[in-house]
């Protein structure tokens, strides 16, 4: 049980921070500012966050999520935190180094990141054009 109650809280977090580049929100100042790429960086970072340990959740749920290739891949539970978060920041970057590689549900599960990984950026520009237009 706790295992699912884990679960719908990362990804309820993730959901929430990824709902802030679609509230209507003005971004301050210019177009490129400190605090807009803080902003950024802190939603890179919650989706980040959330994935991998969805991803180490998983695996120690007993579901096969990523293949190593490189030797340790049997430690304890903080070399599989370790390599939760790098898979993820690999996947959400596309990245994708080889040497790890999505298995099962983690397939699908990458496909979901990567293509998050790939909107982000898309969604913060959009939006902040769209606000300069409106002001204008």
């Amino acid at each position: 049980m706790a295992f699912y109650i884990s679960l719908v809280c990362i990804v309820f977090c993730m959901v929430m921070s990824l709902r802030t580049l679609f509230l209507p929100h003005r971004i301050k100042g210019k177009k490129v500012s400190f605090e807009n790429f803080m902003y950024l960086a802190f939603i890179y970072v919650t989706v980040m966050i959330g994935f991998g340990l969805i991803y180490v959740l998983l695996e120690l749920h007993g579901f096969a999520v990523w293949a190593e290739g490189t030797e340790g891949s049997d430690g304890g539970f903080f070399v599989r935190l370790e390599t939760g978060f790098y898979f993820s920041a690999v996947t959400l970057f596309s990245v994708g180094y080889g040497d790890i590689a999505p298995i099962g549900i983690g397939r699908m599960i990458a496909v979901l990141e990567a293509l998050i990984g790939y909107t982000i950026p898309a969604a913060f520009v959009f939006r902040a054009v769209f606000e300069m237009e409106k002001k204008y």
